[in-house]
């Protein structure tokens, strides 16, 4: 894909959407911290609805650490995996308040030496919370770069590599959100919804499929 696919491609996806934002609720770089490990593997439906019961009781990393892991989990049961994500969270929190003053570490080599935070973990936390240039390749967003040929690679590090390399700078900070929005709700993974898909022309997939 060239350049100018590119450019367009990211131009009508902020033309449609020009402020996207996450679907996980937070108001806190911490909450949102919280919220994105527990959405591993869970929706982010899922997590909005346990984070509502859990942070009007307990939403900085001292009041989640004194829940404890059964306290922490009572409020999360409804997530999956929610036993060792509990376990996670509380020694998150721990060393939140005793090596960083309580505060949400703003660089990734910090965040991913906390329980449960990965390189993606780290980049959603870093781009969304602290609005630094990282790009958070999940599952839709590696699909997109895939299929649509905006950033094909094999693995999640060379796709978040390329599209860092390859999505025009002024739509880089947003370009996160897009793509997963994009996945989540048009390019869908069994069955994409090219007909209602704004870069259906520009999609290298749907060209290939028309060709075939």
């Amino acid at each position: 894909m060239n350049a100018a696919k590119r450019l367009e491609i990211f131009r009508r996806l902020h033309e449609d959407n020009p402020e996207p934002k996450t679907e996980l609720a937070y108001s806190s770089p911490f909450e949102l911290l919280i919220a994105v490990i527990l959405s591993a593997q869970a929706t982010d439906v899922g997590v909005n609805k346990a984070t509502a019961r859990l942070y009007p009781v307990a939403n900085t990393p001292q009041a989640i650490y004194d829940l404890g892991v059964e306290g922490l989990s009572a409020y999360i049961k409804t997530i999956g995996l929610y036993n060792s994500k509990a376990k996670n969270v509380i020694e998150t929190c721990r060393l939140l308040v005793e090596k960083h003053g309580g505060e949400v570490p703003q660089t990734r080599e910090a965040l991913e030496a906390l329980p449960g935070v990965g390189r993606k973990t780290a980049n959603v936390v870093l781009n969304t919370a602290f609005r630094q240039l990282t790009m958070a390749v999940d599952t839709h967003i590696f699909r997109v770069s895939n299929r649509t040929g905006i950033a094909p690679g094999k693995d999640v590090v060379e796709v978040e590599k390329k599209l860092m390399k390859f999505v025009p700078k002024d739509f880089l900070l947003d370009a996160h959100h897009w793509l997963i929005l994009h996945g989540r709700y048009v390019c869908q993974a069994r069955k994409p919804r090219c007909g209602s898909c704004r870069i259906e022309d520009l999609c290298e997939y749907k060209q290939k499929t028309s060709d075939d």
